[in-house]
């Protein structure tokens, strides 16, 4: 096992530099923090490169090491790391899974430009959940890949797929694989109740503010809303994108 003590170390340099997209995009890495998510890494260890653990902090004896170089730090560089205040002082270098240039499942999620990351990182973890093959991310969304979407999709960007891009691009090949696409928008739309999907189907959401791109909703199957019952204006797009998923594919599995 080794120790690295120096800051000045160029694997110190490059550990850090993954806490920016840039480099992350270069070198097709991200760096994961925290017993958790090292652990769900571990279960797909063709994507973990290295764990960094910090001094006097003990990795399980039940995890399978094999394989997976175990790098020891100090207390310093954890914390140089760290994106959390508190934190449990172990990480993984992972590599980002190859993207797909074609569709190959049957359920989609497709957001257009959602910045905040904690709600990216809440659809992903809800598309794992729901049985969904890939998330596509649009142009103006949050890196999937960036700390903070990590910690809030809670290692299910390990078991969904994770697409992004232009959304016109991936709207086209989705009918051309027979994918049917249903956005998310009041006018026009038709209450998502109303609506029983086939075996194929994939949902577009959008940002809270400004909703889902025109361009975008006039290419779809059917747009769709969800009634309102009290004051509220609207649904948190995460929490909106959860209720249409599930009863998609709920009324799939009835089917």
């Amino acid at each position: 096992m080794k120790f690295i003590q120096s800051m000045q170390n160029p694997q110190v340099k490059h550990w850090k530099k993954l806490t920016a997209k840039k480099e992350r995009e270069k070198t097709y890495t991200y760096l994961l923090e925290g017993f958790h998510l090292v652990e769900e890494a571990l279960k797909e260890k063709e994507g973990i490169l290295e764990i960094i653990i910090e001094e006097n902090v003990k990795i399980p004896e039940s995890w399978d090491l094999e394989g997976v170089p175990v790098t020891t730090v100090t207390q310093e560089i954890s914390k140089a790391l760290a994106d959390t205040e508190t934190s449990q002082g172990i990480f993984a270098v992972c590599r980002m899974k190859k993207q797909p240039s074609k569709i190959i499942g049957k359920r989609y999620l497709l957001i257009d430009a959602v910045q905040d990351p904690g709600n990216i990182g809440t659809m992903i973890r809800t598309a794992d959940a729901a049985g969904f093959d890939a998330v596509i991310l649009g142009k103006g969304c949050a890196d999937a890949y960036s700390p903070k979407v990590l910690r809030a999709a809670q290692g299910s960007h390990l078991h969904v797929g994770l697409l992004k891009g232009d959304l016109n691009m991936w709207i086209e090949k989705l009918k051309e694989a027979a994918v049917p696409v249903y956005g998310t928008a009041l006018e026009g739309g038709v209450s998502y109740q109303q609506v029983t999907p086939g075996d194929s189907f994939a949902i577009l959401v959008g940002n809270e503010g400004s909703g889902v791109n025109p361009d975008f909703l006039a290419q779809t199957e059917q747009n769709l809303y969800i009634p309102i019952f009290g004051k509220s204006e609207s649904l948190n797009v995460a929490v909106a994108a959860g209720i249409i998923m599930y009863d998609f594919q709920m009324g799939t599995l009835k089917g």
